[in-house]
Protein backbone atom coordinates (compact mmCIF):
# COMPACT_ATOMS: atom_id res chain seq x y z
CA UNK A 1 0.00 0.00 0.00
CA UNK A 2 0.95 3.45 -0.46
CA UNK A 3 0.07 7.08 -0.79
CA UNK A 4 -0.56 8.10 -4.49
CA UNK A 5 -1.60 11.94 -3.98
CA UNK A 6 -0.45 14.01 -1.13
CA UNK A 7 -1.39 17.72 -0.17
CA UNK A 8 0.38 20.03 2.08
CA UNK A 9 -0.53 23.41 3.26
CA UNK A 10 2.46 25.88 2.05
CA UNK A 11 2.02 29.45 3.98
CA UNK A 12 4.60 32.24 5.04
CA UNK A 13 5.32 31.11 8.72
CA UNK A 14 8.57 30.22 10.17
CA UNK A 15 8.12 26.78 10.06
CA UNK A 16 6.81 26.13 6.04
CA UNK A 17 10.05 24.74 4.97
CA UNK A 18 10.26 22.15 7.60
CA UNK A 19 6.51 20.84 7.11
CA UNK A 20 6.90 21.12 2.98
CA UNK A 21 10.67 19.02 3.24
CA UNK A 22 8.46 16.50 5.15
CA UNK A 23 5.84 16.35 2.75
CA UNK A 24 8.06 15.58 0.10
CA UNK A 25 10.22 13.05 2.04
CA UNK A 26 6.83 11.10 1.96
CA UNK A 27 6.24 12.04 -1.58
CA UNK A 28 9.50 10.86 -2.49
CA UNK A 29 9.00 7.20 -0.34
CA UNK A 30 5.42 7.03 -1.83
CA UNK A 31 6.07 7.82 -5.06
CA UNK A 32 3.22 10.55 -4.77
CA UNK A 33 1.81 12.95 -6.35
CA UNK A 34 2.34 16.42 -4.34
CA UNK A 35 -0.28 19.25 -4.09
CA UNK A 36 1.12 22.63 -2.60
CA UNK A 37 -1.75 24.67 -1.39
CA UNK A 38 -1.79 28.35 -0.48
CA UNK A 39 -4.48 29.81 1.12
CA UNK A 40 -4.68 33.74 1.05
CA UNK A 41 -6.74 34.53 4.46
CA UNK A 42 -8.83 37.82 4.49
CA UNK A 43 -10.08 38.85 8.44
CA UNK A 44 -13.49 38.06 9.02
CA UNK A 45 -14.65 41.73 9.27
CA UNK A 46 -12.40 42.84 6.00
CA UNK A 47 -15.57 42.99 3.66
CA UNK A 48 -16.94 45.67 5.79
CA UNK A 49 -13.65 47.81 6.32
CA UNK A 50 -13.35 47.79 2.45
CA UNK A 51 -15.50 49.76 1.84
CA UNK A 52 -13.80 52.45 3.97
CA UNK A 53 -10.41 52.08 2.08
CA UNK A 54 -8.55 54.09 -0.78
CA UNK A 55 -8.86 51.56 -3.53
CA UNK A 56 -4.93 52.06 -4.44
CA UNK A 57 -4.74 50.61 -0.57
CA UNK A 58 -7.15 47.88 -1.65
CA UNK A 59 -4.89 47.34 -4.73
CA UNK A 60 -1.46 47.24 -3.75
CA UNK A 61 -2.57 44.89 -0.50
CA UNK A 62 -4.20 42.39 -3.12
CA UNK A 63 -0.75 42.77 -5.13
CA UNK A 64 1.76 42.02 -2.06
CA UNK A 65 -0.03 39.22 -0.88
CA UNK A 66 -0.49 37.25 -3.92
CA UNK A 67 3.27 37.92 -4.34
CA UNK A 68 3.87 36.26 -1.59
CA UNK A 69 1.72 33.56 -2.12
CA UNK A 70 3.73 32.76 -5.46
CA UNK A 71 7.15 33.32 -4.17
CA UNK A 72 6.59 30.60 -1.37
CA UNK A 73 4.94 28.29 -4.11
CA UNK A 74 7.68 29.03 -6.21
CA UNK A 75 10.12 27.84 -3.54
CA UNK A 76 8.01 24.75 -3.05
CA UNK A 77 8.19 23.90 -6.92
CA UNK A 78 11.54 24.36 -6.32
CA UNK A 79 12.46 21.71 -3.97
CA UNK A 80 10.02 19.73 -5.80
CA UNK A 81 11.86 19.72 -8.30
CA UNK A 82 14.93 19.02 -6.97
CA UNK A 83 13.80 16.12 -5.09
CA UNK A 84 11.71 14.86 -9.02
CA UNK A 85 8.40 14.80 -7.06
CA UNK A 86 5.64 14.96 -9.39
CA UNK A 87 3.95 18.01 -7.97
CA UNK A 88 1.67 21.45 -8.59
CA UNK A 89 0.58 24.25 -6.95
CA UNK A 90 -2.86 25.61 -5.96
CA UNK A 91 -3.81 29.17 -4.47
CA UNK A 92 -7.17 29.65 -2.74
CA UNK A 93 -8.52 32.50 -0.89
CA UNK A 94 -11.33 33.28 1.58
CA UNK A 95 -11.83 34.68 4.53
CA UNK A 96 -10.62 32.90 8.27
CA UNK A 97 -14.11 31.75 9.58
CA UNK A 98 -13.90 29.88 6.05
CA UNK A 99 -10.51 28.23 5.70
CA UNK A 100 -11.59 24.60 7.11
CA UNK A 101 -14.12 24.31 4.65
CA UNK A 102 -11.96 25.47 1.79
CA UNK A 103 -8.77 23.33 2.88
CA UNK A 104 -11.33 20.49 3.47
CA UNK A 105 -12.86 20.56 0.08
CA UNK A 106 -8.96 19.87 -1.28
CA UNK A 107 -8.12 17.83 1.51
CA UNK A 108 -11.16 15.04 0.37
CA UNK A 109 -9.30 14.81 -3.19
CA UNK A 110 -5.99 13.61 -1.45
CA UNK A 111 -4.70 10.17 0.39
CA UNK A 112 -2.79 11.80 2.83
CA UNK A 113 -2.70 15.99 3.75
CA UNK A 114 -0.15 17.16 5.91
CA UNK A 115 -0.75 20.76 7.95
CA UNK A 116 1.30 22.44 10.34
CA UNK A 117 0.56 22.16 13.95
CA UNK A 118 -0.65 25.86 15.20
CA UNK A 119 2.07 28.12 16.47
CA UNK A 120 0.61 29.93 19.49
CA UNK A 121 3.67 32.51 19.03
CA UNK A 122 3.15 32.91 15.99
CA UNK A 123 -0.20 35.10 14.91
CA UNK A 124 -0.07 35.05 11.59
CA UNK A 125 -1.75 31.81 10.86
CA UNK A 126 -5.11 30.96 11.48
CA UNK A 127 -6.10 29.20 14.61
CA UNK A 128 -7.82 25.64 14.58
CA UNK A 129 -6.91 24.96 11.33
CA UNK A 130 -5.76 21.01 11.86
CA UNK A 131 -8.33 20.18 14.50
CA UNK A 132 -10.99 21.06 12.38
CA UNK A 133 -9.20 19.45 9.23
CA UNK A 134 -8.93 16.36 11.82
CA UNK A 135 -12.75 16.13 12.37
CA UNK A 136 -13.85 17.42 9.08
CA UNK A 137 -12.15 16.39 5.70
CA UNK A 138 -12.41 12.62 5.56
CA UNK A 139 -8.83 12.15 5.35
CA UNK A 140 -5.95 11.29 7.81
CA UNK A 141 -4.11 14.14 8.80
CA UNK A 142 0.20 14.40 9.21
CA UNK A 143 0.67 17.20 11.44
CA UNK A 144 4.20 18.35 11.42
CA UNK A 145 5.35 20.21 14.68
CA UNK A 146 6.26 24.04 14.47
CA UNK A 147 9.38 22.78 15.43
CA UNK A 148 10.05 20.62 12.90
CA UNK A 149 9.67 16.85 12.23
CA UNK A 150 12.84 14.27 12.57
CA UNK A 151 14.54 13.08 9.10
CA UNK A 152 13.45 9.92 10.09
CA UNK A 153 9.73 10.47 10.68
CA UNK A 154 7.79 6.94 9.87
CA UNK A 155 10.98 4.85 10.90
CA UNK A 156 9.95 4.54 14.72
CA UNK A 157 6.45 4.64 15.03
CA UNK A 158 3.78 4.47 18.27
CA UNK A 159 0.27 3.53 17.72
CA UNK A 160 -2.04 4.86 20.34
CA UNK A 161 -4.64 1.89 20.52
CA UNK A 162 -7.49 2.09 22.94
CA UNK A 163 -9.91 0.05 20.65
CA UNK A 164 -11.86 2.75 19.68
CA UNK A 165 -13.81 3.48 16.10
CA UNK A 166 -11.28 6.27 15.39
CA UNK A 167 -7.98 4.76 16.39
CA UNK A 168 -9.23 2.00 14.00
CA UNK A 169 -9.82 4.26 11.75
CA UNK A 170 -6.28 5.95 12.19
CA UNK A 171 -4.28 2.54 11.88
CA UNK A 172 -6.21 1.59 8.27
CA UNK A 173 -5.14 5.22 7.24
CA UNK A 174 -1.45 4.41 8.48
CA UNK A 175 -1.31 1.30 6.59
CA UNK A 176 1.54 2.62 4.23
CA UNK A 177 3.27 4.21 6.59
CA UNK A 178 3.23 0.87 8.96
CA UNK A 179 3.99 -1.24 6.56
CA UNK A 180 7.44 0.56 5.51
CA UNK A 181 8.45 1.54 9.50
CA UNK A 182 11.32 -0.29 10.77
CA UNK A 183 9.75 -0.43 14.33
CA UNK A 184 5.65 -0.47 15.42
CA UNK A 185 4.80 -0.24 19.04
CA UNK A 186 1.11 -0.84 20.11
CA UNK A 187 0.42 1.23 23.35
CA UNK A 188 -2.54 1.45 25.33
CA UNK A 189 -2.78 3.18 28.72
CA UNK A 190 -4.55 2.06 31.43
CA UNK A 191 -6.99 -0.44 29.50
CA UNK A 192 -9.74 -1.94 30.57
CA UNK A 193 -11.46 -5.04 29.47
CA UNK A 194 -15.21 -4.92 28.40
CA UNK A 195 -17.16 -6.10 26.25
CA UNK A 196 -16.72 -4.12 23.15
CA UNK A 197 -13.50 -3.33 22.73
CA UNK A 198 -9.92 -4.37 24.31
CA UNK A 199 -10.41 -8.41 24.83
CA UNK A 200 -8.80 -10.20 27.10
CA UNK A 201 -5.20 -8.97 26.59
CA UNK A 202 -5.58 -5.29 25.51
CA UNK A 203 -3.46 -4.60 21.83
CA UNK A 204 -3.31 -8.09 21.14
CA UNK A 205 -6.06 -8.61 18.53
CA UNK A 206 -4.33 -5.39 16.63
CA UNK A 207 -1.27 -6.30 16.77
CA UNK A 208 -2.56 -9.99 15.17
CA UNK A 209 -4.61 -7.84 11.97
CA UNK A 210 -1.05 -5.64 11.25
CA UNK A 211 0.97 -9.37 11.26
CA UNK A 212 -1.17 -10.50 8.68
CA UNK A 213 -0.18 -7.14 7.03
CA UNK A 214 3.47 -8.09 7.47
CA UNK A 215 3.91 -5.77 10.02
CA UNK A 216 6.00 -7.08 13.25
CA UNK A 217 4.38 -5.26 16.27
CA UNK A 218 5.37 -5.10 19.50
CA UNK A 219 2.31 -4.72 22.52
CA UNK A 220 2.96 -2.43 25.74
CA UNK A 221 0.43 -2.20 28.05
CA UNK A 222 0.82 1.00 30.33
CA UNK A 223 -0.71 1.77 33.89
CA UNK A 224 -0.29 5.47 35.20
CA UNK A 225 -2.61 7.09 37.16
CA UNK A 226 -0.52 9.84 38.27
CA UNK A 227 -1.22 12.26 34.92
CA UNK A 228 -3.63 12.00 32.31
CA UNK A 229 -3.62 9.97 29.20
CA UNK A 230 -2.54 12.64 26.93
CA UNK A 231 0.60 13.50 28.63
CA UNK A 232 1.49 9.57 29.55
CA UNK A 233 1.38 9.43 25.93
CA UNK A 234 3.72 12.04 25.16
CA UNK A 235 6.08 10.90 27.88
CA UNK A 236 6.12 7.39 26.33
CA UNK A 237 7.02 8.80 23.01
CA UNK A 238 9.73 10.43 24.60
CA UNK A 239 10.87 7.25 26.38
CA UNK A 240 10.63 5.21 22.73
CA UNK A 241 12.68 8.21 21.18
CA UNK A 242 9.59 7.31 18.16
CA UNK A 243 9.65 9.70 15.15
CA UNK A 244 5.62 9.24 14.42
CA UNK A 245 2.48 9.14 16.59
CA UNK A 246 -0.60 7.58 15.17
CA UNK A 247 -3.94 8.24 16.77
CA UNK A 248 -7.14 8.44 16.62
CA UNK A 249 -8.96 12.16 17.03
CA UNK A 250 -12.07 12.47 18.97
CA UNK A 251 -14.21 15.65 19.46
CA UNK A 252 -16.91 17.12 17.13
CA UNK A 253 -17.52 20.58 15.17
CA UNK A 254 -20.41 22.36 16.00
CA UNK A 255 -21.26 25.67 14.77
CA UNK A 256 -17.35 26.40 14.03
CA UNK A 257 -16.65 25.71 17.88
CA UNK A 258 -14.47 22.75 18.03
CA UNK A 259 -14.34 20.54 21.19
CA UNK A 260 -11.97 18.18 21.40
CA UNK A 261 -11.25 15.53 23.50
CA UNK A 262 -8.79 15.73 26.12
CA UNK A 263 -5.85 13.57 24.92
CA UNK A 264 -6.24 15.18 21.39
CA UNK A 265 -6.06 18.43 22.64
CA UNK A 266 -2.76 17.72 24.96
CA UNK A 267 -1.43 16.11 21.98
CA UNK A 268 -2.03 18.50 19.43
CA UNK A 269 -0.93 21.62 21.94
CA UNK A 270 2.45 19.84 22.82
CA UNK A 271 3.39 17.47 20.45
CA UNK A 272 7.13 16.95 19.72
CA UNK A 273 7.25 14.63 17.18
CA UNK A 274 4.78 14.30 13.78
CA UNK A 275 1.02 13.24 14.54
CA UNK A 276 -1.27 11.29 12.05
CA UNK A 277 -4.87 11.83 13.25
CA UNK A 278 -8.01 10.25 11.60
CA UNK A 279 -11.85 10.84 12.92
Amino acid sequence: MSYKSILVQVDHTDANATRVDAAIALAVRHEAHLTGLYLMVEPSGASFARGYLPQEFLAIAAAQAAALANDKLAQFSAAAERNLVPFETRIDQGFDVELPDIFGMHARYADLVVVGQDDPDDPARGRHLPEQLVLASGRPVLLIPYIGAGATMGERVVVAWDASREAARAVSDAMPILERASSVVVVSINPKQRDFGHGEMPGADIALHLSRHGIKVEVQRIENREMDVGNALLSHLAGESADLLIMGGYGHSRLREIVLGGATRTVLGDMTVPVLMSH
